[in-house]
């Protein structure tokens, strides 16, 4: 029995020392296991290929890709990933505009050729013109200053003699031809009586026969000085001849048949208007102003028919004239046949373009320039208020696209479905190897990719399993993470590396 309760005693004791010795080593678990961490770590890479011999620093205690799912992410390596600081993101512009998913869309293959915004023959510019002689009484616009259709410009006291002289006969005539009017009655009461012979009767009628005729031949004469059939209708209502002329501001889209009309105000009961159009004619498609870009004439200064007072200028709709080279005139004129949508590209102070997309080709020039041997094509450019502010009761404005702004216009070529596309600084480019950055979790991980076409702007990327519908890259930039990957595996950083010369 003593020898059986010595052995109880030792198992025993062995129980309980084995217990102390577990508890002390959790209470002191933060003093040995990151030793011994760094014992295994140093002791596994000894035993990897390529990796013995390597210096111990190289070898940090900390796993800076602990928590990572390498499961989900196969083939993953310290050389083929890099982290970056939050301030470095912002550094090279990764934000969540530059951190996208890749998508399966349509690409263009396209070409550029250099281009230059016009304005359109006919339509921007509007001459205002006197359409009679006269002194300018009144100029209620300035030079630069926009202004909306049918808003009065001048006033213009009316010395045309021609036009004078003949509202002079015309009321002449319509006085004579009332006196006509009134004897007939008469004679026609005194004949049916036997008073007075039935010819003279008859010659008050022939007589009366000539002045309708004068009168209408008069009528005539006053439409081709300018005036409409309303405007005369007016004259022989109101029996005042017109002493004033007011010029507006013509409309774009819309054209009145009559172009003069009358106008009464408070201090000038008899004037006429010029180019003035009714409350309910609306400009349907015309939506910015226009401005006064040339004002030729001053108060009190004589101005003779058909002599410009001003320039106006429409920019509500330009054109954009591209230059074709004669290698590209097939290629444009398949363009305009299948009606493809072409893009305006404009340079930017600083980084990156504007881009304006879906633009239509209007048409093509039927001649070649003799001197730069190109074929003119043209795009209509619907143009943008940026700015409208009033000072001094003048209104001002400033528009986006203007005249002489040189561009270059994208032209499609052929239509490729389902690709990858992603921009020029998403790519890095290493030799003959190009590479895109995917974002895995705190990290990115460089990813090799096939390029099948690049451009000035855009890259396609093989669909070929190297990347996803899903996957988040780094659609900028590339080059730069590309350097710091390799600053950071220790080789020598080539500055070029990546840069597409």
């Amino acid at each position: 029995m003593n020898t059986q309760s010595r052995t109880y005693l030792l198992k025993g004791a062995w129980w309980i020392g084995l217990a102390i010795i577990i508890l002390i080593g959790g209470v002191t678990s933060s003093r040995w296991i990151p030793g011994l961490n760094s014992w295994v770590e140093q002791t596994i890479s000894s035993f990897r290929p390529g990796e013995a011999g390597t210096d111990d620093e190289s070898h940090e205690p900390h796993d800076s890709h602990e928590g990572h799912d390498h499961e989900s992410h196969a083939g993953h390596q310290d050389e083929t990933s890099l982290e970056l600081s939050a301030q470095a993101m912002r550094n090279i512009g990764l934000t969540e505009e530059t951190l996208l998913p890749v998508q399966l869309e349509t690409f263009w293959r396209s070409m550029t050729v250099p281009a230059v915004i016009v304005e359109r023959p006919g339509r921007t510019r509007v001459q205002v013109a006197t359409p009679m002689t006269g002194v300018i009484t009144d100029v209620h616009a300035v030079e630069g200053e926009a202004v909306e259709p049918g808003t009065l410009l001048f006033q213009i006291r009316l010395t045309h003699e021609d036009l004078v002289q003949a509202q002079t006969e015309f009321l002449k005539t319509l006085g004579e031809l009332d006196v006509e009017e009134r004897e007939i009655k008469r004679l026609e009461a005194v004949t049916s009586s036997g008073a007075v012979a039935g010819k003279l009767l008859l010659d008050r009628e022939y007589a009366r026969d000539k002045l309708s005729a004068l009168l209408r031949a008069q009528r005539e004469a006053l439409r081709l000085h300018g005036l409409s059939e309303g405007q005369v209708n007016q004259i022989a209502e109101d029996r005042r001849l017109l002493r004033e002329l007011q010029v507006f501001a013509p409309t774009i889209d819309n054209h009145e048949p009559e172009e003069l009309q009358l106008t009464r105000s408070a201090d000038q009961n008899s004037a006429l208007e010029f180019d003035s159009f009714p409350p309910e004619t609306k400009f349907v498609t015309h939506v910015g102003p226009l401005i006064l870009q040339d004002l030729n004439v001053h108060k009190g200064q004589s101005v003779n028919a058909g002599e410009t007072l001003c320039v106006l200028t429409d920019y509500d709709e330009l054109l954009i004239e591209g230059m074709a080279f004669e290698q590209d005139f097939e290629t444009i004129r398949e363009t305009s046949k299948n009606q493809w949508p072409v893009d305006a590209i404009f340079e930017k102070a600083g980084d990156g373009n504007r881009i304006v997309e879906g633009l239509e080709i209007a048409y093509l020039a039927n001649q070649v320039d003799t001197g730069s041997r190109t074929l003119k094509f043209y795009v209509r450019l619907r143009n943008e208020l940026v700015k409208d502010r009033r000072d001094s009761g003048n209104r001002y404005v400033e528009w986006k696209y203007l005249p002489g702004q040189r561009l270059q216009l994208r032209i499609p070529i052929e239509e490729w479905p389902e690709q990858i596309v992603v921009p020029v600084d998403a790519i890095a480019r290493e030799g003959v190897e190009s590479f895109v950055f995917q974002q895995n979790g705190d990290h990115f991980d460089r990813v090799p990719v096939h390029v099948k076409y690049r451009d000035q702007f855009s890259v396609v990327i093989a669909n070929d399993g190297s990347l996803y519908p899903g996957d988040v890259i780094a659609t900028k930039g590339a080059h730069q993470m590309q350097m710091a990957l390799k600053n950071k595996s220790g080789g020598g950083v080539d500055p070029h590396a990546g840069h597409n010369h």
